[in-house]
């Protein structure tokens, strides 16, 4: 079908576009319990904790004695948030809003995806990584920082300023987007985020007492029961091992003997990461349009397999990075980009669907926490071997101006 100039009826678009219509209303029908989904109520930290820490944050102060907070000073601003829609209560603001920066990360896809030498792969990956993981991802703040960094990211090769604006900003409600500068290479971003990242500190600093106190209650987290590290006590549970499953800094986490030793094994892995892409920038010798991407997302990755806590939220980051990545068409992260959508699928299914099994370590709570952090060890694994071949091991390729003027001048001579 054409119209008047012959151009051709944009199918693949109005089906992108409906795909996540349907699927955000689904989504949003969960979480306003229109329909129940399955498993423990995956919007409580809406209601009750965020509800919470916004009574105390509007009073000007960050919650001092809540071990639970273990976020920068700029997370009090989507916290606090829903008073900009104050016609509705906070946990239905706060879905809102979580909605509307779901729609922000889809334009910025299309865009990006409709520019020349793009693809619509990426918008395809936020459409389909999203609702894999259920309605967890309108229930906490990650979807509003994964706007922040796939703007930065979109931004990078173009604008290095203004990318440095929004990794700052980013890093100050999370930390994790300054992991987004690992592959730029103009100092203009590098600076423009210390600024900012900078600022914001100061500010919140001077402005709200206990901006830092975060820092202590999350240096003092243990082992989470979703986490790579997990494992050895979900087995060892089989084995007599005497720990106990608990509430504990916000979250599940297992405590008894060894806990220590395997936490502190889950940060040297950390270590390592940062070591192996420190290497990387030093050894790089080519950067492509989409390294800034491939980087990102290999590194984010590399910190999320080996964190103490795989929450499932943190998996909305990894669905955002890699739709970036497949904007680009010479992205060399497309398997593991599968292979993160796989996880993105195991993990709604043990959180919060059977997430009972994986408290208790049964045999299907264990299959589905070897699944879900397998497929992510391996999407990392394979990631980063990619990024180095792509950017150290291979020749550079060819251009074909450059082989057509090679051949002219071997012809001549």
């Amino acid at each position: 079908m054409t119209g008047a100039r012959g151009a051709r009826f944009p199918f693949g678009l109005l089906a992108l576009m409906t795909t996540w219509g349907l699927t955000r209303l689904v989504l949003l029908l969960f979480v306003y319990k229109v329909y129940v989904f399955p498993g423990p109520d995956v919007t409580s930290d809406v209601s009750v904790i965020y509800q919470g820490w916004y009574e105390v944050l509007r009073h000007g102060t960050f919650p001092l004695d809540d071990v639970t907070w273990q976020y920068p000073p700029a997370a009090a601003l989507p916290i606090l948030s829903p008073a900009l829609l104050p016609f509705l209560d906070y946990a239905h603001a706060f879905y809102l809003l979580a909605f509307l920066a779901d729609f922000v990360v889809f334009g910025l896809l299309q865009y990006a995806g409709r520019r020349s030498g793009r693809t619509m792969r990426g918008a395809w990956v936020w459409v389909i990584g999203v609702p894999l993981l259920g309605p967890t991802v309108y229930a906490r703040y990650d979807v509003m920082v994964t706007a922040v960094a796939v703007a930065a990211l979109l931004a990078g090769a173009r604008h290095p300023r203004v990318m440095g604006v929004l990794v700052g900003f980013g890093a100050m409600l999370k930390v994790w987007p300054v992991l987004l500068l690992v592959g730029a290479v103009r100092r203009r971003a590098w600076a423009a985020a210390a600024v900012t990242a900078g600022g914001i500190a100061v500010l919140f600093a001077m402005a709200m007492p206990g901006a830092f106190s975060f820092l202590t209650f999350q240096r003092n987290r243990g082992t989470e029961v979703e986490s790579l590290g997990s494992l050895v006590f979900h087995v060892a549970r089989q084995h007599g091992w005497n720990g106990q499953v608990l509430l504990n800094y916000g979250s599940v986490e297992f405590l008894g003997p060894y806990v220590d030793v395997v936490s502190t094994a889950a940060l040297v892995l950390t270590a390592v990461a940062l070591g192996w892409l420190l290497l990387w920038r030093l050894c790089a010798k080519r950067f492509l349009p989409h390294t800034l991407a491939d980087a990102a997302f290999v590194g984010v990755l590399m910190f999320t397999t080996t964190s103490r806590v795989i929450s499932p939220q943190y998996m909305v980051w990894l669905v955002g990075l890699a739709a970036v990545c497949l904007c680009f068409r010479g992205s060399r992260m497309t398997l593991s980009v599968v292979l993160v959508l796989a996880a993105c699928f195991v993990t709604v299914l043990e959180f919060p669907l059977w997430f009972s099994h994986v408290v208790s370590s049964d045999t299907l709570g264990v299959t589905l926490l070897f699944a879900r952090n397998g497929l992510l060890v391996i999407a990392t694994l394979l990631a980063a071997l990619e990024l180095w071949r792509g950017t150290i091991s291979e020749p550079a390729a060819v251009l074909p101006s450059q082989a057509t003027r090679a051949k002219e001048r071997l012809a001549s001579s």
